[in-house]
Parts: structure tokens; sequence; C-alpha cells
């Protein structure tokens, strides 16, 4: 076994100005503040205003914003991935337009799709370029605009997603700190509840596809959430459970920001206390890449150096999935 680990050395989070709240969206679609808080624990979500503005807007933000904070060169930068749903454009990757952008001129870059899975499975990624000893510096970024996928006449769909971006970057590490250990999953039976028709291979745009609003996310909320709450809640108590960890091992939970039902359902199962679990879908929604690294962003002064971190995710097609980190600063 490899003696270097690969650690989180720094964060970076973005999320636009404009902020949907429940009582506006009352004003758009057949709902209300109770209904949709009741449900989901979102109270309000950001959503990206302005011509030309994708999702690299944000995952760029995201980057500069870290690297602001930590005084990394961007050229010492080996790989940039980045994790959405959303890409600016079908074919050329995000990443290779936000790694020119943020001045990482030396590295690789390509794009993870994974749906809210994606930044969970980049950290996989990410981690193994580390450990493998070929590359020191990998900057993973989540980021997804899904105001722009979202049809905002659907109450089912509208009241969930929201805009953001989160970056970290993963470095060598030789105190045994950082990733420890991971147990992903995928099942294709969740291809047709968690989606979008058209614009792929199968059903190429067209006319038709854009009258019928085949372009916009359609999502069963009953058989996802029921799959979301038993795969997240399985994954993390077997990654504790394989690596002899106990409730009061564990620091910090940071779950997919998805419905806090499903989040409170995950912590319930591992035993972990409220106050141990982050939580920030009130604030931003579900922003699919974006909240595992959001998370990061907004909590980084909780953390301590050894803290036993446990991601949790879970996503269409389905993909799903825990992974265990110590923090090493």
């Amino acid at each position: 076994m490899s003696s270097i680990t690969a650690a989180i050395t720094a964060v970076g989070g973005y999320v636009p100005d404009f902020i949907l709240t429940n009582q506006l969206l009352e004003t758009m679609v057949d709902t209300n503040d109770e209904w949709i808080t009741t449900r989901t624990g979102i109270k309000e979500r950001r959503i990206l205003k302005g011509e030309g503005l994708g999702t690299s807007f944000m995952a760029i933000k995201a980057a500069e914003n870290l690297i602001e904070k930590s005084g990394l060169n961007p050229e010492d930068i080996d790989c940039v991935l980045v994790a959405t749903t959303t890409p600016d454009l079908p074919v050329a990757a995000t990443a290779v337009y936000v790694a020119s952008q943020i001045g990482a001129v030396n590295a690789f870059a390509y794009d993870i799709q994974a749906a809210c899975s994606g930044f969970l499975y980049g950290m996989s990624t990410a981690s193994s370029y580390v450990q493998s000893g070929r590359y020191k510096k990998v900057l993973l970024i989540g980021a997804d605009k899904m105001s722009s996928i979202i049809d905002y006449t659907d109450r089912a769909t509208c009241i969930i997603f929201g805009d953001g971006a989160g970056a970290v970057l993963f470095e060598p590490n030789h105190e045994g700190l950082g990733f420890q250990d991971e147990f992903l999953r995928s099942d294709g039976i969740g291809r047709e509840f968690l989606k979008i028709d058209a614009g792929g291979s199968i059903l190429p745009a067209s006319a038709e596809t854009v009258a019928n609003k085949q372009h916009f996310v359609f999502q069963d909320g009953k058989t996802v959430y029921k799959y979301a709450v038993s795969g997240m809640a399985d994954v993390s108590e077997k990654i504790m459970q394989r690596n002899n960890l106990t409730k009061d091992d564990v620091a910090f939970l940071v779950a997919h920001q998805a419905n806090r039902r499903i989040i409170d359902a995950t912590a319930s199962r591992m035993g972990i206390e409220e106050e141990k679990v982050l939580v920030n879908i009130h604030r931003y929604g579900n922003t699919t890449s974006g909240t595992l690294p959001l998370l990061l962003s907004d909590f980084e002064s909780k953390f301590k150096k050894g803290d036993n971190l446990i991601f949790a995710a879970f996503g269409g097609g389905f993909t799903w999935g825990s992974i265990y980190l110590k923090w090493a600063y």
C-alpha cells in the first residue's frame, strides 16, 4: 500500500447573487413556503442571471476563491476535474475552458458526469491520481447551473434545485491524513426515474422536443426519494462498519443536500448527532455537483486537523456512495 495519501488542502466556493425564495416561487407556481419547507427543508436557492453565463462562470469563481485563499500558483496545478450535469457545451469539456481561464496552463482537464454523485466520484478519481504518485496537485470542482434545465412551471422540480459551485485541491500527504476509504455504487434501474428525455443520442433536439418541454429535468420524486434514503444510509453505515468507526469517531457527516429528510435519515442510521450533520440546503437548495464542496466551503472553519469526515451522495442513474476522509489542516 502506498505511503502517500491524498488530502484536501484548500477549498473554495461561489454562489450567484440572485436569491429565489419560497415566497417568490409562490407567485410562479401553485406552492407555498410551508409545503416546500416541510417536505424539503429548502427556504431559498441561488440562480445565476446574466446573458452568456454558464456553469464555467461559477466553476471559475469557485476556483479563483480557492486560489486566492490558499495562495496557490495555478501553473502548479496538474489536473482540473469538473463534476457537472450542466456543461457549457455538449462536446467541449467545461473543465478545459475553466483550466485555461484560471491560468492552469500546465494541467490537463476533463468533465465527470454522475448527476448528484459527480463530485463524490470525482473525489475518488482525484485522490487516485495523487496516491499513484503521478500528480501532486489535482483541482476538483463541482458546479451546476440547474436553472438552465428546470421548468419553472413544474412545481415538482423547480422548488428543489439551485445554482452554485465549490472547489477543493487534493495534494499528497505523508501523515496518513486525507482519503481513507470509499464505497461507490450504481444501478441502471434509475435511468427512467430522474432524467432529461431529449438532447442526447437517443432523442436529438428538434422543434417537437422543445415544444414538448423534453429538455427539462423530469423526476419521479417518490421513487427517487425511496432509493436515496436507503442508498445513502446503507453506504454510510457500511463505510463506518468497514473502518471500525463508531458515531463518536465521526466528526461530521458531509451529505448531499437533496432533501432534509434524506439527510436526517442517513444521520439516524449512522447514529450521528444533529450537531455533527452539516446542512446548508435551506440556503441553496440542491446544487447537484456543487453541494458537497459548498458544504466544505461554508463550514471550513469548523474542521480540525485529523477530523473524520463521512461524505455521502445519491444521484440520477442511479449513482451513490460514501467516502471516508481525514481532514488535513
